[in-house]
Parts: structure tokens; sequence; C-alpha cells
């Protein structure tokens, strides 16, 4: 599913309109025709006062179409206008002067003093409908707009937004100095880009995508998509009743350190949880007869340490170069530690393998120190930091990550033509070529030690199957979050241990294969994005 920017939707609109030759006022009666429907799905016992508050602008004039809609079914509807009836032009000018011609109530409210006076009349409605501000909103929101915002969201009355809850930008999902929390969302043509990334996500409820007739094609060649499972059920490999685990890739784990034998363990068995034929963990040697001990199905390649430390180091990279040839993917980084020979050994085998790698933890770290290294790179590389990580990796602070994450994803890959995988509520995952796709699955479960060393192992086990290195980090993605999904369901999204999502992986695999799954609720004309 596509995901745009506010600048984007206004090019399709226009498109529609001049390309097309769809007048503008057909698609807004089908926005407002359609934002009713699923009103009436979303609020089917609704027999009280509904109260449509508009701009002026075409979100308003969607609003007054909706409130036509409710008059005509005969439900009890006032519309309050912020500002002069007088100003309004266009489409929604028209849809006005309907209104006010089949009898519906119509208000100006210009100041505080005049919306307080409707005060009672919102207490008492039963469902309140934002219309105040779409898609185009780009400045902070002031004056009696503020006013109104932050009285919705005190007023113990749900809110119906229209396209998208005012005062959100459409492009960061960040709140313009105040921004409406719905209910539920309706939004035209395609998901925005802020209904989707936190914190906007809190703002719009349940969400819902309706067809307001622009032509599916004119945006087919935009970048920016939302994961969907019907398309990446597609991506898991096959499984004929002839193969063997020769068939499934042969996965290198390097993982581990003193102290962080766990991480090494996790990474291994995620790789074979998700399918791979064979997986074999390169260890510290003084740590072998651990991960012996704890990895049964997995096998073992103890490698010479670093000086005083029960790490990697350097001298381990002949015999690996020796062992990796013939492999499927190599999947580096969690639990290493930061010893210097480490991150020399890390960033050596950047350079040298060929196969496709994906890396994480302290490999990241180790990258951290000299990403010259992922200039000289013989394979496809797979980053999947976490903010802190990327914020090493990228001179930026935390907070600077998480409310550019999209942007900052999009330019690591494109700078060293690698995949990114930023971590968080709404993983991305981009590639060099400027494709980016938002996971919408995983909850606050997966803040949990250990988890991203599942996700690691997850994404090298498809690697070593043979999907394409973007593809492998989508799919293990989009599992790892169903997989915690699926836990939380009865668990809850507390105390969810890394070991218990290797758990549920086969059986939510098996379930998302078949199509088993919840999947998002879906007509001819709309469907429920989040819920």
């Amino acid at each position: 599913m596509k995901l745009l920017t506010a600048d984007q939707m206004r090019q399709l609109d226009r498109q529609a309109i001049e390309a097309v030759g769809i007048p503008s006022i057909v698609l807004m009666e089908n926005a407002g025709r359609t934002t009713y429907q699923i009103l009436r799905r979303e609020f089917p016992d609704l027999t009280g006062l509904v109260t449509v508050i508009a701009g002026r602008g075409n979100n308003g004039g969607d609003g007054f179409v909706v409130a036509r809609y409710l008059a005509h079914e005969g439900l009890p509807v006032q519309v309050l206008v912020l500002g002069e009836k007088t100003r309004i032009c266009g489409d929604a000018r028209t849809n006005l002067q309907i209104l006010e011609q089949i009898g519906v109530d119509v208000m100006e409210v210009t100041t505080e003093t005049e919306l307080t006076s409707h005060l009672d009349a919102l207490y008492g409605s039963d469902l309140i409908v934002d219309a105040i501000f779409g898609t185009g909103l780009n400045a902070e929101v002031g004056g009696l707009y503020r006013q109104v915002i932050e009285m919705l969201n005190n007023l113990p009355v749900p809110v119906l937004a229209v396209d998208f809850p005012s005062g959100l930008c459409a492009d960061s999902g960040q709140a313009l100095g105040a921004a409406v929390v719905a209910e539920v969302t309706v939004t035209y043509g395609w998901p925005k880009l802020g209904q989707i990334l936190p914190p906007g996500r809190d703002c719009v409820g349940r969400l819902w995508q309706v067809d307001i007739s622009i032509p599916p094609p004119l945006a087919q060649n935009m970048p920016i998509e939302l994961a969907e499972a019907q398309a990446l059920r597609l991506l898991l490999p096959p499984r004929p009743f002839a193969s063997h685990k020769g068939t499934y890739g042969h996965l290198l784990v390097l993982a581990g350190s003193e102290g962080k034998t766990g991480a090494a363990t996790l990474t291994a068995l995620a790789g074979l949880r998700v399918g791979a034929g064979l997986v074999t963990t390169g260890v510290p040697a003084s740590l072998n007869d651990i991960l012996e001990v704890k990895l049964t199905e997995a096998m073992t390649l103890p490698l010479p340490e670093a000086a005083g430390a029960r790490a990697l180091g350097t001298a381990a990279l002949a015999p690996l170069a020796a062992f990796w040839s013939g492999k499927s993917a190599i999947a580096l980084g969690p639990g290493l530690g930061t010893h210097p020979e480490t991150g020399q050994l890390v960033r050596e085998i950047v350079r040298r393998a060929s196969m496709p790698l994906v890396i994480d933890a302290d490999g990241l770290n180790a990258l951290a120190e000299d990403l010259t290294c992922l200039e000289q790179v013989a394979g496809p590389i797979i980053l999947t930091p976490h903010p802190g990580e990327m914020s090493r990796l990228v001179g930026k602070s935390t907070k600077e990550i998480q409310a550019q994450r999209l942007e900052q994803a999009q330019a690591l890959a494109q700078r060293y033509k690698v995949i990114v995988v930023l971590k968080g509520a709404q993983t991305v995952v981009a590639e060099p070529q400027g494709r980016v796709s938002i996971n919408p699955t995983g909850n606050p479960a997966l803040a949990s030690g250990g988890t991203g060393d599942v996700l690691t192992g997850m994404i090298g086990g498809f690697l070593a199957q043979g999907l394409e290195p973007f593809e492998a980090a989508r799919l293990g993605v989009f599992l790892h979050g169903l997989a915690a999904d699926q836990r939380a369901d009865w668990q809850g999204d507390c105390g969810l241990l890394a070991g218990e999502l290797l758990e549920e992986l086969p059986e939510v695999i098996k379930e998302f294969a078949a199509g088993q799954l919840p999947e998002v609720e879906e007509e001819v004309c709309y469907r429920r994005v989040i819920s």
C-alpha cells in the first residue's frame, strides 16, 4: 500500500482533475459520501446530535457533504464554520449553499465568545466531525483554531477526522502546536506518512482509507509504502517436497563475547526458526564450550580471540575467510563486544565477504568508528540500527533521528548504497534507489533485550534462503513484529522474553503462509489500515 506526502497527494488530486478529467466537485462528493459510510459503520447506533466543525477550505467542504448525508438520513446535525461563511469559495461554497438550502443549521464561529456559546451543544453531541484542516497544513496552529482543537481533545465526545486530524503534519506526524486526537480518521486516496509514523499514529485512531476515484495507476511510482501481508506472503521461500537442508542455505553467525553468549544463541536459533537449512555460529574459542551447550541444532566454529579478551580478534579473519567460502549469508554483530581488534575484524569482513551481510549491534558500533569500509564493500549489506546506533552512525542526536526517521534512513541508504532497517515503532526499511517500506506490525513488548538479536537472525535466515536483501529485511521485520503481536494478544505487551519470541515464530509463519492471520478489513471502496 502506497504512503504519500501532502505534496504527492496534491499532485495526484491535480492529475485526476486536469489530466483524467474528473471534476473536483466529484472528488469532494466521493470523499464526503465515503466518510459518511465509514461514520455509519463505526457508529452504527448513532441517533443523537452530530456536530461538524468545518474550516473554510476543501476539508470543510468534505465536512459539508458529510453533514448533508447525515441530514438526508434524518439524524440531527449542526455545522460550525470557523470563520466567515462569505470567505468560503469554490466547491466548498457550493456544498455549503446546498446545506443551507436543505435547512441544516450552519453557524459562524469567529471569536472565543461565540465558541463558548456553543459549548452546551458540543457537550451534548454524540459525535463530532473534525473538518477543520486537511493535509495542506504547514504552519503552527494558533488563535481560535488552537482553542477549538484543545477543546475537542477535552470533550467526552468521540471525534471522527475528515482526511486528517486537524493540526497534525501530514508528512512527519508531529503536532503543529496542537492536534486533534481522533477516534476514527477517514483518509482519501492513500494513507499519508504522518498518519502512520509516530506520534501521528496515536492521533488518527482507527484509520480508514477510502477510494474517491483517483485512478490507482497514478500512484504506482510513489516510492514509499506500508508493508502488507498479502504482498509479503509471496516472498516466503517455497518448501518443495524433495528439498533438503542444503536447499535452504547455510547462515554464518558471528556473534558473542564474554557475558553475551545469549546474543549469539538467539541469532543462530532465529535463523533456523525462519527456515535456514544450516547455521554455524563463529565464536571466541574460549566460549565455544558454552555455545556447544546452548546450541543443539546449530553448529559452532571456535575462532582466535583478541589479546587478553574473550572476544573475536583480527587473527580470526584468515580461518573465517576460508570457512565462509560457499556459505549463503552472514549475520554479524550481536554481542560481539567493542574490543578494538573486534572492530577491526568487523570492518575487514565488510570489505572482503562477498555474500550478503546483515549487521547489527556491536557490528554497527564497529562501523561507526570508520564508515569508509562501507565504500569498499564486497557484497550486499543490511544495517539494522536502533535509534541510538543510528545516532552513532550518522553523527546526529537520537532526538534528531526520531524526528526524521524516514529521511535519516533514506540518507544513510543512499550515501553508502546499503539497505537500512531503522528499528522502532513503525520500523523503516530503506534501499539505495529510494524505495522505502514502513512496517505496521509490532508493539511495546519488543522493548526487551535480545529481541533485536532475533530479528538479525531472522533476516540472516531469509538471506541464506536466497531472498534479495530488501525483501529479506522487509519480510523479517514484518514477521518479527507479527510474532510479538500474536504473543501480546494473550500475554500483553510487557514481559516478553526474546526466547519466547523464538517459540512463537513457527506457528506465526505457518498461519501467515496459509493466510490465516487477521488481514486488514477491506471492501470495494474502503479498507481499514490501522485498527
